[in-house]
């Protein structure tokens, strides 16, 4: 197949990227013919540049233009968008529909139906947009705390459902956990266009089973909604150590709070993350939100490493409690200590989680798996 692939980068690096030039990886290793077009947020760079991009969130000339362009000029079977936002904006499925394209989104994120994108709002999960409107996201201020951002942002989704952007034919869409598609399906997408396909990655190699493994780890950002100030008031006095992966903007106020027993490592390279999870006893997921499918679960398991995590949204799906990891009631420090001891409080327990875990891994997020899915879900959105 001729596959354009298209995505739209952020100015940090994150789990969406990660993805995005994987799936390419996948698909070219294939045999297939693979494009790619990328845009960049680095560009949205000065107060001029910030207001042009909050007018255009919806229908934007330039990503429209480019798209046009990347179309005429590789003559693709299917065009595949992971982000498409702000910079690409959702006009240019209207414009794949055009030039009659058959097009495929990964929903990575909650962006087109929740004003701030994550359907959470003061450190608890919100669905007042899905339950009464997206004119709350605007009361709210909930895109980054600005009144025009969230006005803006609110105006993208409802214009696209007035415009039946996410329900016409042409179009798939892919949903990273089947809560998720439940999610997208009550907010009115259609449920029989949604292929559930979760993200995956390359067999970094089965790990040592005689490797010692000592503490806990989290790898993410450094932001309230990934919880991390709850593990933090989980592990104080435990005598567990925990090892931090990550940059954000909560760091300085997180290493300010960190007992003796927490390190923070900063940013590392991915094979430097890979080689801290096979050291870990366990990797903690402490999310507050409902994530999508954190890059850093499929990666865990890969190592072998159960995970402990947040018994919330997709989260409570790739975790399995007592066989691949625990889950946990999201914000409560209680639980989470009580879910870390008994994870690691037994012999052997965490060791033979960790093992299911790298099964699960082989049967469910290896590439073969995916690719069979990948092009199946192409091949659904070419017949309709």
């Amino acid at each position: 197949m001729r596959i354009l692939v298209a995505h739209n980068r952020y100015q940090g690096r994150g789990g969406e990227d990660v993805v995005f030039e994987a799936e390419v990886d996948l698909l070219r290793g294939a045999g297939h013919s693979v494009e790619t077009l990328t845009v960049s947020n680095a560009v949205i760079d000065s107060l001029a540049a910030r207001i042009a991009t909050t007018l255009s969130i919806a229908d934007n000339a330039e990503g429209r233009r480019v798209m046009a362009y990347a179309i005429d000029r590789f003559r693709p079977d299917v065009v595949h968008v992971h982000n498409f936002f702000p910079l690409l904006s959702p006009a240019v499925f209207d414009l794949c529909r055009q030039k009659r394209v058959p097009a495929v989104v990964t929903l990575h994120n909650y962006r087109t139906i929740c004003t701030g994108g994550m359907l959470l709002r003061d450190g608890r999960i919100c669905h007042k947009c899905l339950d009464h409107g997206h004119l709350w996201g605007v009361a709210h201020r909930c895109y980054r705390g600005s009144l025009p951002g969230s006005l803006a942002s609110a105006y993208m989704i409802a214009q696209h459902q007035r415009r039946g952007t996410w329900t016409r034919p042409g179009l798939r869409l892919i949903a990273l956990t089947q809560f998720a598609k439940t999610l997208f399906a009550q907010a009115g997408f259609d449920a029989d266009r949604i292929d559930v396909k979760p993200n995956f990655m390359a067999d970094p190699g089965a790990p040592d089973p005689a490797a010692p493994r000592a503490g806990l780890l989290y790898v993410g950002r450094l932001s309230r909604e990934k919880g991390v100030g709850v593990l933090l008031q989980a592990v104080a006095g435990a005598g567990v150590p925990l090892r931090i992966v990550g940059e954000g903007p909560e760091r300085a106020a997180l290493e300010a709070r960190a007992s003796g027993n927490v390190t923070f490592l900063g940013a590392l390279p991915r094979e430097d993350v890979l080689r801290e999870m096979a050291n870990a006893q366990a990797l903690v997921v402490p999310s507050l939100w409902y994530e999508g499918f954190p890059m850093v679960v499929v990666e865990a398991f890969a190592r072998g490493t159960p995970v402990i995590a947040s018994a919330i949204g997709g989260l409570a799906e790739v975790v399995t409690a007592g066989k691949t990891g625990a889950l946990v009631s999201p914000g409560d420090a209680a639980a989470l200590r009580s879910g870390i001891a008994d994870t690691l409080g037994a012999a052997d327990r965490a060791a033979a989680w960790g093992q299911a875990a790298r099964a699960a891994f082989l049967e469910l997020y290896a590439p073969d798996e995916n690719l069979r899915q990948l092009v199946a879900i192409y091949a659904r959105a070419s017949a309709a």
